[in-house]
């Protein structure tokens, strides 16, 4: 399917070292069509890092998409009632993040937008980046695995020898995910190795 014409919602949380990565993907999501509205975690909205200050990434993302990022729960808060959004996602997906959706903790823009979106039975879907998807979060990220109206990026292990229990999604599949998830299907196979592994 195409997505020109739909309205996609992309929220960003603070996995700052993968935000070069996810930043294309929101490219090619208006290159194919798409409306892109972005909305930003207080942290993405807030923090400086070693990887960028909050300032730059917030008008490169505006470059990009041509809309203001929305950034408070007031902002994002009329997305139910209006069904503004044909599809939401919300990459990179920290682990902090992935446990408070996964216990209905909505205490920011990013998370109110998917209670948003899921109250109305519309497609959210997770690209994780968590260096504990194995580990505590895991019954977190079954509970989502589970739930309905979820669908994820396909994701991998990214550090296997280092970070055994770290899970990241391949950010390159998000518009197929996006688009499977518009048809209320999950892109297969949702395991996929985020980078080959060889043993020597």
């Amino acid at each position: 399917m195409s997505l020109k014409g739909k309205t996609i919602g992309f929220g960003l949380t603070g996995s700052h070292c993968t935000h070069d990565e996810v930043l294309p993907q929101m490219q090619r999501l208006v290159d194919q069509g798409a409306r892109v509205i972005p909305i930003l975690s207080y942290t993405v909205a807030n923090v400086d890092s070693k990887f960028g200050d909050a300032a730059d990434w917030k008008q490169k993302i505006l470059e990009i998409t041509g809309e203001t990022p929305l950034m408070t729960i007031q902002e994002v808060e009329p997305i139910g009632p209006s069904g503004l959004l044909d599809c939401y996602t919300i990459a990179p997906m920290t682990g902090n993040s992935l446990a408070r959706l996964a216990n209905a903790l909505t205490d920011g823009p990013v998370l109110m937008a998917a209670k948003a979106m899921m109250r109305n039975h519309r497609p959210v879907v997770l690209a994780i980046s968590t260096n504990d998807a194995l580990g505590l979060n895991a019954p977190n990220l079954a509970t989502l695995l589970a739930a309905k109206d979820i669908y994820f990026v396909p994701f991998g292990q990214d550090a296997p020898e280092k970070k055994p229990k770290s899970m990241v999604a391949r950010m390159d599949l998000i518009s197929q995910t996006i688009e499977a998830a518009i048809e209320g299907k999950q892109l297969q196979p949702m395991l996929v190795e985020k980078y080959r592994y060889l043993s020597t």
